[in-house]
C-alpha cells in the first residue's frame, strides 16, 4: 500500500510540478579533461559506424545479388545498429560540451524506451543469424527451403516485436518508481540500473524482474548461438580443403567474436551484482556496447566479403558512368 502510494505520488509530483524540468546527465563530468578527448573520439566512431552500416544497407537493397536470407538479416542488423547509436551518441556530444548536461524528462524516457528495445531486438537477432548461418554450413542443400522468404520475415518481426515488448514494460515499471526530488543519473543516458539507484523506494523486486528478463535476452540467445556455432564447428571439420576449413573457422571466429563481445558487455551490466563495478567502469562498458559494437558488426559481417566488395565496386561504377553521361 505505501509502495503504490509512493508511486502515485511522484507521477502526480512530476507532473504538477513545473520546477521538474528533466535529469542531470553527470556521464564524465568527474573527469572534464576526458571530455574533449571523448567528444573527439566518439564523434568519429559514430561517423564511421554510421557510414559503414549505411552502406551495407544501401548495398542489400539496390544490389540484387545481394537479395539473400543472410544479407536480409545483416541490413536489420545496421538498421537496428543505426538507430541505437542515434539514439545515445547525439545527447552524449551535446552533454561534452554543452555546460548544462540534461535530458528532459520525456526526452530520458523516450531514449529508455528505444535503446532498451534495440538491445532486446540485437539479442535476438544475432541468435537468428546463427540459425541462418547454421542451416547455410550444415544443411546446404536444404538451405532455401528452410530459410525462405516468409521465415525470414517472421523471425525478423518476431526479433522486433519482442525486444520492443519487453521495453514497454521495462520502461513503464522503471518511470513509474518515486523519485524524491532525485535527478542526477551518474550516467550519460538514460539506462534501467541507473533509473532504479536514483528511486528513494525499495526496488528489489523492479532487479528480480529485470535479472529474469535478462536472462532470457541474455543466456538464451547466446547459449543458442553457441550451440549453432557448436554444430557449424563439427561441420568445418569434416572439409577436406584445409584452405576451406581456415576459411570457414576465420569467418567463424570472427563472427563470434562480435558476439562475446557484445552478450559480454551487456551480461556484465544486467546480469552482475551492482556493487561489482565502479560507476566509471560501467559507463566505459555502456560505451562500448551502444558506440564500439556497431561499429564492428558491419566491419566484422559484410565489409571484409567477396560480395559486398562486388556490390559497392558495382554500385561506384554505375555512379560514375551515370554522372559522365
Amino acid at each position: 500500500m505505501e509502495s503504490s502510494f509512493l508511486h502515485r505520488q511522484s507521477a502526480r509530483e512530476r507532473a504538477n510540478d513545473s520546477t521538474f524540468s528533466g535529469f542531470l546527465l553527470l556521464g564524465f563530468s568527474n573527469r572534464p579533461q576526458l571530455e574533449t578527448p571523448l567528444f573527439v573520439l566518439i564523434l568519429i566512431v559514430y561517423f564511421l559506424s554510421f557510414l559503414g552500416n549505411g552502406t551495407i544497407i544501401l548495398l542489400s537493397w539496390m544490389d540484387p545479388r545481394l537479395h539473400t536470407p543472410m544479407y536480409f538479416f545483416l541490413s536489420n542488423l545496421s538498421f537496428m545498429d543505426l538507430c541505437l547509436t542515434t539514439c545515445t551518441v547525439p545527447q552524449t556530444l551535446a552533454n561534452l560540451q554543452g555546460r548544462v548536461k540534461t535530458i528532459t524528462y520525456g526526452g530520458c524516457v523516450t531514449q529508455l524506451f528505444i535503446a532498451l528495445g534495440l538491445g532486446g531486438v540485437e539479442c535476438v537477432l544475432l541468435a537468428v543469424m546463427a540459425y541462418d548461418r547454421y542451416a547455410a554450413v550444415c544443411r546446404p542443400l536444404h538451405y532455401l527451403a528452410i530459410v525462405h522468404p516468409q521465415l525470414c520475415l517472421w523471425l525478423v518481426l518476431t526479433a522486433w516485436f519482442t525486444g520492443f515488448g519487453n521495453s514497454v514494460l521495462q520502461t513503464a515499471l522503471t518511470m513509474i518508481l518515486p523519485l524524491c526530488g532525485r535527478n542526477q543519473l551518474d550516467h550519460f543516458f538514460c539506462e534501467v540500473p541507473v533509473m532504479l539507484k536514483l528511486s528513494c523506494a525499495d526496488t528489489s523486486i523492479n532487479q528480480a524482474e529485470l535479472f529474469t528478463v535478462s536472462v532470457f535476452f541474455l543466456v538464451v540467445p547466446l547459449s543458442l548461438i553457441l550451440l549453432s556455432y557448436g554444430h557449424i564447428t563439427r561441420a568445418v571439420l569434416k572439409i577436406k580443403s584445409a584452405q576451406g576449413r581456415q576459411k570457414a573457422f576465420g569467418t567463424c571466429g570472427s563472427h563470434l567474436m562480435v558476439v562475446v563481445i557484445f552478450f559480454g558487455t551487456l551480461i556484465s551490466m544486467y546480469l552482475q551484482p551492482p556493487s561489482s563495478y565502479s560507476q566509471d567502469v560501467n559507463k566505459s562498458i555502456a560505451l562500448f556496447y551502444t558506440l564500439v559494437t556497431p561499429l564492428l558488426n558491419p566491419l566484422i559481417y559484410t565489409l571484409r566479403n567477396k560480395e559486398v566488395k562486388g556490390a559497392l565496386r558495382r554500385l561506384l561504377r554505375v555512379t560514375m558512368d551515370s554522372r559522365r553521361s
